[in-house]
């Protein structure tokens, strides 16, 4: 099938890649044009595993390419993904101007059937704004349909996500829509669940705000597990093996970050609120999660009683492991405090240093995880890296000039540490 991919960032890049790697001849969009000027280089602006070799591939093979020009798009392709940003308002609310331009570029454009796919995560009813935007501006009665396929893709495993997912969600209104989008999904093996537009919005909000709510409760877990002499390891193990609850997302640390969870779970409270409900579970979700990260900072004055002119080593800078993405990341807020309170900090991350420095051009980037303990008067671990899990912990204890390590992720046995002549504070361990 021809597919124009509107929007080539995380997800429209992602998704237009893969549905090139099943077959279909894929152009994607974006009105960023040095963005799509790298892109036809071969130069992918985010850090997703394996996404740089399927892009190479399904380029070489001219399945796939890149424009700046959406009338283009439009004309060349049967069916049209929007995957525009949708970034919050201070209200919490969705700003859905980059939806509806598009729609209205869509409509202007067009001169014969399209299927236009809702991919943006949007707010419960943007599928009918959408349709009523290209009725207006359809002055040639140009027939097409509207029709929600929400993306359920995580960072660091968003290629797997893709090709192998749990379900595929699909909101129309025809049976025109829904076979065309049966017929794109065929040679993925997942179950295909059909709904109203309406439904499917709804679905994306629901998912990631109930994983946040998964994580923020295990966190509130964590605080009486710590108050108690309870290990949050332990209980949450005990509990992920009730199949009714499961063991992801049950992992006590630092608190959830990236675009999605805090971006989702805040536009779903507007959303609940503008549909005269008050979702007052989920802002206690949020509370926690801003709490949780004030408790890492809590924890690390504990640990070295006064933080100004201390110098503080962090280890991990993207909001979870596999990604470069720092947006909401936990250490954003964290590093933020800890400058605040007069602390040096030596950092290191093996992927989000560069967009980091954005934000924090004056700390110090080191080369590895040991330059960053070199000298440091603490340790603080804030994204869980394979290679951190795997330092070599004698070393770091000889480089560290006090040896503390406050394990914003867990990833270190208590026990293991303590032996050794660490002073170790996890989250909910004893």
């Amino acid at each position: 099938m021809k597919i124009a991919m509107i929007g080539a960032g995380y997800v429209g890049l992602v998704t237009g890649t893969c549905f090139s790697e099943l077959g279909n001849c894929v152009l994607c969009v974006d009105n960023d044009v040095e963005k799509i000027k790298k892109l036809k280089k071969g130069i992918i602006p985010i850090y997703e595993p394996g996404l740089d070799e399927l892009v190479h591939k399904n380029t070489k093979a001219k399945r796939l390419s890149f424009t700046s020009e959406i009338e283009e798009a439009v004309q060349v392709s049967d069916i049209i993904f929007i995957a525009v940003g949708t970034p919050p308002r201070e209200n919490g609310e969705a700003d859905l101007s980059s939806v509806e331009k598009v729609s209205s570029i869509i409509a202007d454009v067009m001169t014969e059937y399209k299927l236009v796919v809702g991919k943006s995560t949007v707010p419960v009813n943007t599928g009918k704004w959408i349709k009523r935007t290209m009725n207006i501006r359809n002055t040639k009665g140009i027939d097409f349909d509207v029709a929600s396929n929400p993306e359920f893709l995580r960072e660091g495993s968003a290629i797997n996500d893709f090709l192998y997912p749990d379900r595929i969600v699909i909101g129309v209104e025809s049976e025109r829509a829904k076979s065309i989008l049966y017929e794109l999904y065929k040679p993925i093996d997942a179950p295909i669940l059909v709904t109203d537009i309406e439904s499917a919005e709804i679905i994306k909000h629901a998912s990631n705000s109930f994983l946040a709510t998964k994580i923020s409760f295990i966190n509130a877990i964590s605080i009486l597990c710590e108050r108690a002499g309870a290990d949050v390891k332990k209980v949450a193990e005990g509990m992920g093996l009730d199949k009714r609850i499961g063991s992801d997302f049950l992992n006590a640390g630092a608190g959830f970050g990236g675009f999605c969870f805090p971006k989702d779970l805040s536009a779903f409270i507007k959303i609940a609120e503008d549909l005269g409900y008050d979702f007052r579970l989920l802002r206690e979700v949020e509370q926690i999660n801003e709490e949780q990260k004030k408790g890492i900072v809590k924890k690390i004055r504990e640990n070295l009683w006064n933080l100004r002119g201390k110098t503080i080593g962090v280890l991990g800078l993207s909001f979870k492991p596999n990604t470069d993405d720092i947006r909401y990341a936990p250490s954003i807020d964290i590093i933020g405090e800890l400058i605040k309170e007069g602390v040096k900090i030596k950092a290191y991350d093996p992927k989000a240093m560069e967009r980091t420095k954005k934000i924090f051009p004056n700390i110090t980037y080191c080369k590895d995880a040991y330059e960053v303990c070199d000298g440091s008067d603490a340790l603080v671990i804030l994204t869980e890296w394979d290679e951190f899990k795997n330092l070599d912990i004698k070393k770091v204890k000889d480089l560290l000039k006090t040896p503390i390590i406050v394990d914003g992720r867990n990833i270190f046995d208590p026990e293991t540490l303590k032996e050794i002549g660490f002073v170790y504070t996890g989250v909910g361990r004893k």
